[in-house]
């Protein structure tokens, strides 16, 4: 049905056959939705069951500070004076300005600002959020894991109340729905409908068109063959597109924690299509989505089953014993991790190693540290021994609620308010392809690096047999961090750059954690950069040159000194490996949700 078409919008036969199918499979799905919902009624990786402390301390030290408490309703009052001075004005068609409050564009829509209802609607919803948060905020002495916990489900709180979330309250919805005669609204509850039914009952929202991307085609396209596969992964090697290359082989080791084409979405963004441009022989490990059958898969598996049996492999690929090494986000604490265990047994076969946007010191985590208290971990492990790894949901809404208006409420608003189609986006196709993680590996994990942080303390960690001491690795260091990274602060994981014994270099680009690191040459986005390594990020900032562009030819600039010169392309299976199957491979197409 289109929605601009009158005839069809009013006839109110069609419309009742509408409501009746809706209403026939609503009743079916409702029924599947009800009974996946979880017992403990956890959302994501979090136990919001666990938040009752957390808040009980808060009242308790806002009962004994009201000082903050009054300062805080003094605001709200003065931001309230101010909200209806100006919405007096409006009425009385006296030229007013909108309250000094921060730019957000959830409001974008013209009637925000040009109509003086919504105006009012908008104007008091950020003062209360304003001082809602800003409350939270203001009490002193809580403890600061208590303090982020209660900010960050607060924040969740006051996203989900907005007025652009409602029918009667965003001017957007209300002029569609009128327009289309409530057109919208029934395309709406069939996205809905659509969402609960792909989520076999758990509400699963589209993000994008998944229909408008086809693997090896216009996602995950840049061309090459899987050479080497266990149970863990899949290798990949790219063809080569210059007549000689890098002596040394480049691997990126991808996070398992997602799909590794988050580096080859399209060819025009593609970090892994622009280094086999520059002549590097890549190899990236497409890891299995796993399920029951790699429950008791450990780090160590990870590490020796995952990246030795990968560099042994490489090596039969090409003939090169020593390689060039990139780890992006976990896949870089793992190399780091499997760095210093061959370290410790005087491996030297990495010749280089780079970190993307990579945690080695978890003192600070940013808002991941509100799912890592005992208690929601306890609660997550408990949820994984039901089938032997954490749901693919759980860890994508998980993620989802750190950017909750970007990655949640926006789509609501998109798909079941405006019954608007999702728009092919690839960056929120790959964000969708979400994975499962083991329950034996994540637990150790989210306990020893997270929980702990035992990883950057000499022998915190012992990997078959061996205890890991960072500080023995002396390979030379490329860290890339980001500035507005919400999952790997970059002020965290400046704090490497005190632990390696050799050489780093350390480059701060702009935007956060996928953007900032998806920035290729012509790209709006500049970096910083400073030879020096003081002992604070601050220091580090404060002395730091802006660059404009790009920062990938700054790297590889910096990877060259170790590439070990040229020699002849390398096809994949010229080497003792031979082709297994084309690019992407098959691990990449299992979709766990």
């Amino acid at each position: 049905m289109k929605a601009d078409d009158q005839a069809t919008v009013w006839d109110p036969v069609v419309l009742a056959g509408e409501l009746q199918s809706i209403a026939e499979r609503s009743q079916k799905l409702m029924l599947r939705f009800l009974s996946r919902q979880p017992d403990d009624g956890h959302v994501g990786m979090g136990d919001p069951s666990t938040l009752g402390g957390a808040f009980l301390d808060l009242m308790t030290k806002m009962m004994s500070d009201p000082a903050a408490v009054a300062a805080a309703q003094i605001d709200l009052f003065n931001d309230s004076l101010t909200l209806w001075r100006h919405a007096a004005e409006r009425m009385l068609n006296i030229q007013s300005e909108d309250a000094v409050l921060p730019k957000d564009k959830r409001f974008n829509h013209p009637e925000w600002s040009e109509n003086a209802t919504f105006s009012f609607i908008r104007e008091s919803y950020l003062v209360a959020s304003k001082s809602l948060l800003s409350t939270v905020r203001g009490i002193k002495d809580l403890d600061p894991k208590t303090a982020r916990k209660v900010d960050f489900y607060t924040r969740q709180f006051v996203d989900a109340m907005s007025p652009t979330n409602f029918i009667t309250t965003n001017p957007e919805v209300l002029s569609t729905t009128l327009n289309t005669g409530g057109q919208n609204l029934l395309h709406g509850l069939e996205h809905l409908l659509a969402d609960l039914d792909r989520g076999d009952g758990r509400l699963q929202i589209a993000m994008t068109d998944d229909n408008a991307f086809r693997f090896g085609e216009n996602i995950a396209s840049t061309p090459g063959k899987v050479v080497f596969q266990n149970d863990l992964l899949q290798l990949l090697q790219y063809n080569p597109t210059t007549p000689d290359v890098r002596k040394r082989p480049l691997f990126i080791i991808m996070p398992w924690i997602n799909k590794y084409y988050v580096l080859d979405l399209q060819p025009k963004n593609s970090f892994i299509k622009w280094a086999v441009d520059q002549g590097h022989t890549v190899f990236v490990p497409s890891w299995v989505n796993p399920d029951e059958k790699l429950a008791q898969a450990t780090f160590e598996d990870y590490m020796i089953h995952g990246l030795i049996e990968a560099f042994d492999a490489i090596e039969a690929a090409t003939g090169e014993h020593t390689i060039n090494a990139i780890g992006y986000c976990l896949g870089g604490t793992i190399l780091a991790a499997t760095m210093a265990f061959l370290a410790a047994r005087g491996d030297n076969r990495i010749a280089s190693a780079t970190n993307f946007v990579t945690l080695i010191d978890f003192t600070e985590v940013g808002d991941m540290g509100v799912f890592i208290d005992e208690e929601q971990i306890a609660s997550v492990e408990k949820r994984m021994q039901e089938h032997g790894y954490l749901e693919a949901a759980d860890m994508a809404m998980s993620f989802n609620m750190l950017r909750a208006n970007d990655l949640i409420w926006s789509f609501v608003v998109n798909n079941y308010l405006l019954g608007k189609e999702p728009v092919p986006f690839d960056l929120l196709y790959w964000n969708a392809d979400a994975t499962r993680m083991p329950a034996v590996m994540h637990s150790f994990y989210i306990r020893n690096m997270y929980q702990k942080n035992l990883l950057k303390e000499p022998g915190g960690i012992t990997l078959a047999g061996t205890p890991i001491d960072l500080r023995k690795i002396k390979t030379p260091m490329f860290l890339l961090s980001c500035r507005e990274d919400h999952l790997a602060p970059w002020k965290s994981t400046y704090a490497a750059t005190q632990i390696y014994s050799g050489p780093v270099t350390f480059v701060l680009a702009a935007s956060g954690h996928l953007a900032g690191v998806i920035s290729p040459p012509g790209s709006k986005y500049g970096h910083w950069t400073n030879d020096k390594l003081p002992a604070t990020p601050e220091e580090w900032f404060a002395t730091a040159t802006a660059q404009k562009g790009s920062w990938w030819p700054y790297w590889d600039k910096w990877v060259t000194q170790y590439d070990g010169g040229r020699v002849p392309a390398r096809t994949p299976g010229d080497g003792k490996l031979p082709v297994i199957e084309d690019a992407p491979g098959s691990y990449v197409r299992v979709r766990a949700v």
